[in-house]
């Protein structure tokens, strides 16, 4: 019997050392924009809404509603790549994760279903030199919805064909939740692992 280990990537595979907040502060502090709470909130707001209605380039409308705001002159794709840069740059991927992926490839098909959109999400993982151990990413943006809509894990399956699907992910009800509905065996990555020691990944390979 065939099976397909899909991932959550945010928490789950990728792990902040930094918040989505700090990250967008720090992008403002170096545009040289006072990065006051009240105009970090209108970058964080514009930039949930924009994706949770997956609109386009919703980092892009965040730093634009910043523009918006202060009435500065910017380019708005600049602060983009800046943002990108430092969000990629303040996560990290455990080392028992990196182990587990190569060992787990070898006799199962993998594949990441993850909420975003694509060009921010495949970057993500070829950033950390992950993207090569998936035969498939299905992100929320090309289903059409973001999960627990069953829209993502079903774009998943037209991708990446197997007798049995698994997920592992640390939102509950996303992940978990979504997952079950849809038709896959789900795992829960609790919000107490570090990701740092074996426990997870061990069950993981215990269970296939």
């Amino acid at each position: 019997m065939t099976t397909a280990l899909c991932f959550d990537l945010d928490g789950t595979l990728v792990h902040r050392t930094e918040s989505h907040e700090t990250v967008t502060r720090a992008t403002l502090d170096a545009h040289g924009f006072d990065a006051t709470d009240a105009l970090v909130k209108t970058a964080e707001e514009t930039f949930r809404a924009a994706q949770r209605d997956l609109e386009p380039n919703p980092f892009e409308r965040s730093m634009r509603a910043v523009l918006d705001e202060t009435g500065e002159d910017g380019d708005p794709e600049a602060m983009v790549e800046a943002l990108r840069e430092r969000a990629y740059a303040t996560t990290e991927v455990p080392d028992a994760a990196r182990e587990s992926l190569s060992a787990l490839g070898e006799d199962d098909a993998l594949g990441v279903v993850t909420n975003g959109t694509r060009e921010w999400q495949v970057g993500k993982l070829e950033h950390h030199g992950l993207l090569d151990h998936f035969d498939a990413v299905v992100t929320s943006y090309e289903a059409g919805a973001h999960k627990p809509d069953s829209a993502p894990f079903d774009l998943l399956r037209e991708r990446l064909s197997a007798d049995e699907y698994v997920m592992v992910g640390d939102d509950y009800e996303a992940d978990v939740e979504g997952a079950r509905a849809a038709g896959f065996v789900s795992i829960h990555y609790e919000d107490g692992d570090d990701g740092n020691g074996p426990d997870l990944w061990a069950t993981i390979d215990a269970l296939l």
